[in-house]
């Protein structure tokens, strides 16, 4: 249903892709630690079309001095940058992370683990008339896509699988420990490629709101008409549109004409652990992503997690009643995990608890 109505599938005959590395590997440091990079070229195969070429940029940054293979947390990343070693003036800030936390990336290699910083516009543009262009465009020969075909989630949780078989190939890295984070429309996809990729260990989805975590049926805040007529029509299969429609020559359809809601994509993570995370209007983080029905959606999720054998987030009341409780505090007691923070738009003032509860759900050990 996930696939029919909201997501799209996946068609069977989408081109391979062949990875490179574009520069030499360089060396630099990270929150003063010594890291190796690489900056990665995911070349997708063309034949097909050969007036519509796609690429995946991506780039890798490990701890020099691991011991061992290590963790990677695949991050879906705003805009390409220069990587540690290369580079050649500072980079744009993003203006909602906090200055008086270290960087995600720096926590990350602080504590062992490595990260990719994959750039989800470079195979699949974030916008409409990019569906004939791009790896839905080269798939379908740059004809328009049918009504159950992918939207740029699921593109571009396509792409991160792709990393995956990138990091297959390199033995610094531990394949049985890599997780997948985003943040807003790319915490959107992180739900998505963690419900339908198995191979991703973990996850951390970050102020995702509609089309990801936020309920589909509570009526605050965006909802699917904010979607499809605000320009954001492309990220969801085509079907997914009828759900917003005021007049057609099948009625009038709402959310509540959905045959399920937001909490099936979470509970399709389970029973891999599944961090949900959120920050505060105060600083940014919109209310109309509805951190309320958010965390409603998580509590209804517990039941797949259960189901599977592990545990939730030990929440007994009902879903429907259930109330947001105070920012700040952890529910990370099991393999469902939720926690708002006391930020705004960002991931990375929740980095260091995610850490903390990805290293005791997958047993990791700083080399």
């Amino acid at each position: 249903m996930l696939e029919n109505e909201v997501y799209g599938k996946i068609p069977d005959n989408v081109p391979g892709v062949s990875w490179k590395v574009e520069k030499e590997t360089t060396h630099g440091e990270v929150g003063g630690i010594p890291v190796i990079a690489q900056r990665l070229l995911g070349k997708v195969d063309n034949r097909r079309d050969s007036n519509i070429e796609v690429n995946i940029a991506a780039s890798l940054v490990i701890p020099a001095d691991a011991r061992g293979p290590v963790p990677v947390l695949v991050m879906f990343a705003w805009r390409d940058g220069p990587i540690p070693g290369e580079e050649t003036g500072e980079a744009k800030r993003n203006p909602f992370l906090r200055a008086d936390i270290p960087p995600s990336e720096d926590q990350l290699i602080a504590a062992g683990w490595g990260y990719v910083k994959l750039i989800p516009t470079s195979y699949q543009a974030d916008s409409g008339d990019g569906l004939t262009k791009g790896i839905i465009g080269l798939t379908n020969c740059g004809q328009p896509r049918k009504p159950d075909d992918w939207g740029a989630l699921r593109a571009w949780a396509w792409g991160a699988a792709r990393i995956l078989d990138y990091l297959d190939t390199v033995p610094e890295v531990d394949t049985s420990r890599v997780g997948i984070e985003g943040v807003s429309r790319y915490g959107k996809a992180t739900l998505v490629t963690m419900a339908f990729e198995q191979r991703f260990s973990i996850a951390l989805v970050a102020s995702s709101g509609k089309g990801g975590v936020g309920l589909y049926r509570r009526n605050f805040g965006e909802d699917i008409g904010n979607l499809i007529s605000s320009g954001q029509y492309h990220w969801m299969a085509g079907n997914f549109m009828k759900y917003g429609a005021l007049e057609s020559s099948f009625g009038k359809k709402t959310a509540d004409d959905l045959p399920l809601d937001s909490h099936f994509a979470i509970a399709l993570c389970a029973p891999r652990p599944t961090f949900i995370s959120y920050g505060i209007p105060e600083k940014g983080d919109a209310l109309w992503l509805d951190q309320q029905g958010s965390y409603m959606a998580t509590v209804a999720a517990q039941p797949g997690f259960e189901l599977l054998g592990v545990r939730g987030m030990g929440i007994t009341e009902d879903y429907r009643t259930a109330e947001l409780p105070p920012y700040n505090t952890d529910l990370l007691n099991g393999q469902l995990a939720w926690r708002q923070h006391d930020g705004g738009h960002e991931s990375q003032s929740n980095m260091s608890h995610f850490i903390r509860w990805a290293n005791q759900q997958l047993g990791c050990k700083k080399h």
